[in-house]
């Protein structure tokens, strides 16, 4: 009897120590091989670039981070980063101000986020599918608008995605002040706890007393705000509003989270993790880079990441969920 007590402690141990500790150990692991493997990994200016380089990911995670704990999804962010980013970069163009160029992208953000909400709700279609309708209403609105051209002529727009505060990037500065808002959101606000409830049991959450319709809306709404965010850095970053761009963004920021450990069927994750989740595909990304790996490889390598994610993600809730009914 001893004995399976024991036992039962010692596998709610490992799924608690991975909880906390396994993702941490991953990304130090994986900075060490990246270490080895390459020379030029470690000098300074490459840590600033792959800095430089997740900052998109992960903002798109920490809407994403909602998403997924509301057991919702996005795979729309592609096309939401050129059709939002452009439509900002068209705004500065027009009336020269950054101020109102940026404004005029969250905004936009915000009523897709909140018409994506909407017909998830509303109708109780797949947030998958509303996704597909999103992507190719938003690549094919941006390109019908800017005729598949570059928006150049920028001007001072180009500071948010490329200037410096001292000697630390504005895009970071913008992506840890992120951190720390969407930290304190989940966490410590009665809305925090609303989307947790409504990913992890909606049918308890209803009959606590929550609207997990509003709260879905009001993820999305947010999630569409941080996609605007990542897109008017991204264009900001590149110097001009490129309306096909942004391929492949979605899928690198959902498995930030996922690696980062939010489960895909909703009701656990957090935005620290999401932050290392997405250094971890960072790290991976540019040590292919530097080691010139071939594209198609690269594809593979995510590709495989993220079932590993899932699987370990999967395999500790099992062990855990045996070791509290054990």
């Amino acid at each position: 009897m001893e004995h399976s007590v024991n036992t039962v402690h010692k596998k709610r141990n490992i799924g608690e120590l991975y909880g906390k500790y396994g993702i941490v150990t991953i990304l130090v692991m994986i900075f060490i091989i990246a270490s080895i493997l390459s020379k030029n990994f470690l000098t300074q200016a490459n840590l600033t670039n792959v800095l430089r380089q997740i900052v998109v990911i992960t903002i798109l995670g920490f809407g994403a981070t909602f998403v997924l704990i509301s057991a919702q999804i996005n795979i729309a962010y592609d096309a939401l980063i050129a059709a939002i980013g452009c439509m900002s970069c068209i705004t500065m163009v027009k009336t020269e101000s950054v101020l109102l160029s940026v404004v005029v992208g969250i905004a936009i953000g915000a009523v897709v986020g909140w018409a994506y909400g909407f017909f998830v709700t509303f109708f109780n279609m797949p947030a998958f599918i509303v996704g597909l309708a999103i992507n190719t209403i938003a690549r094919g609105a941006i390109l019908m608008i800017t005729g598949g051209k570059n928006v150049s002529g920028l001007g001072k727009f180009s500071v948010i995605g490329q200037g410096y505060i001292g000697p630390i990037p504005i895009p970071v500065i913008i992506m840890f002040v992120l951190l720390f808002v969407s930290w304190i959101i989940l966490n410590k606000t009665c809305f925090g706890r609303h989307v947790f409830a409504v990913g992890g049991n909606p049918a308890a959450a209803v009959a606590s007393g929550i609207n997990a319709d509003s709260v879905i809306r009001k993820v999305y709404v947010l999630d569409g705000i941080m996609a605007a965010v990542a897109g008017i850095i991204f264009m900001s970053r590149m110097a001009s509003g490129q309306p096909s761009a942004g391929d492949g963004y979605a899928f690198d920021a959902i498995t930030a989270v996922v690696v980062g450990g939010a489960s895909l069927s909703g009701g656990s994750g957090n935005v620290i993790g999401t932050i290392i989740g997405a250094a971890i595909v960072g790290i991976i990304n540019n040590l292919m880079n530097l080691m010139n790996v071939s594209s198609y490889w690269q594809q593979i390598v995510k590709g495989v990441i993220i079932l590993l994610a899932v699987i370990i993600d999967v395999q500790t809730k099992k062990a855990t969920s045996k070791a509290k009914k054990d």
